[in-house]
């Protein structure tokens, strides 16, 4: 049994909240109070279930062996997963100076910036998501997870991993029709598997990169991936404060709700309200996604 002791301003279940807001995510399983999920450590695949007690996160092995070298590892990727090297103080006493937001600390208490770690995923599924529902774009992600991906079942679930670069890669478009894919969804999530199962492009590439601007540039150079999906991709898994998904609905949508705008085209005033939380803009994304839903789903 690995434990992580818990951060400051830290609440498991707001992050079980997003991770299970009703969409069938094909990639982990919320189960009493559990998350559940597969991941490649080395060469082999290693399932891991995440339960609270205390002030500490246990993480049990169902599936799997760790070595001593890799037990770090896996502590990282879930602290890295859950953002729990952040400091939340500076950005709750921001939004607690804004009468609009200043519910949010009290209300979204602990909740934490869920990433994607792999770059290849986050574009591919921003990538999905282009211009259709989330409902519908989950079940895309199922689709070419179930038939690519390597699975495997424990105590009668199945547990996926995301496919490998170099599987997409060998595809065709007509392999993906079937699927509903569209044409051009096919073509893109082709093309950005080729270019990193050739290592045009890599996350360690991006992040050796000096600056947001050439970040976001080595991304869109690519077709498919446009200013919202490079956003996504480098807020998700670079966790780059700058990095906001300008012209996403929901975003739009929770900005007009707190009346910051009234018109989604009112660019500059959106600009403004964004500067007043400099360093923390990606943060302020996610607590205004998660403002979207019904009172209902509140842990209060």
């Amino acid at each position: 049994m690995i434990q992580i002791v818990k951060p400051a301003i830290f609440s498991f279940r707001e992050c079980l909240w997003f991770l299970d807001r009703g969409y069938d995510d094909c990639l982990f399983r919320i189960s009493d109070g559990t998350v559940t999920k597969l991941i490649q450590l080395g060469t082999e695949p290693v399932l891991f279930r995440i339960r609270e007690a205390g002030d500490h996160l246990q993480v049990e092995i169902l599936k799997g062996k760790l070595s001593e070298e890799q037990v770090p590892q896996l502590r990282d990727y879930i602290i890295e997963w859950f953002d729990m090297h952040q400091d939340l103080g500076p950005f709750y006493t921001l939004l607690q100076k804004d009468k609009m937001l200043q519910y949010m600390p009290k209300d979204f208490e602990g909740l934490r910036l869920i990433s994607i770690a792999d770059l290849f995923e986050a574009l591919c599924w921003s990538i999905i998501g282009q211009q259709i529902n989330l409902t519908f774009a989950y079940k895309l992600k199922r689709r070419l997870v179930e038939a690519y991906g390597t699975a495997i079942e424990h105590d009668g679930h199945v547990y996926h991993l995301f496919p490998s670069p170099h599987i997409l890669a060998s595809l065709s478009v007509e392999d993906l029709r079937p699927m509903q894919y569209s044409q051009s969804k096919a073509k893109y999530l082709i093309g950005i598997a080729q270019a990193f199962a050739s290592n045009q492009l890599n996350k360690e590439m991006l992040l050796a990169l000096p600056d947001f601007h050439s970040k976001q540039q080595a991304l869109t150079a690519h077709k498919g991936i446009g200013i919202w999906t490079a956003n996504y991709a480098l807020m998700k898994t670079l966790r780059l404060a700058e990095a906001i998904p300008y012209g996403d609905v929901g975003l739009l949508k929770a900005l007009e709700t707190h009346n910051i705008i009234k018109e989604r085209t009112e660019s500059e005033k959106i600009n403004r309200f964004f500067k007043k939380y400099k360093g923390w803009e990606t943060y302020l994304v996610f607590y205004l996604w998660r403002s979207l839903a019904a009172p209902a789903f509140h842990k209060k």
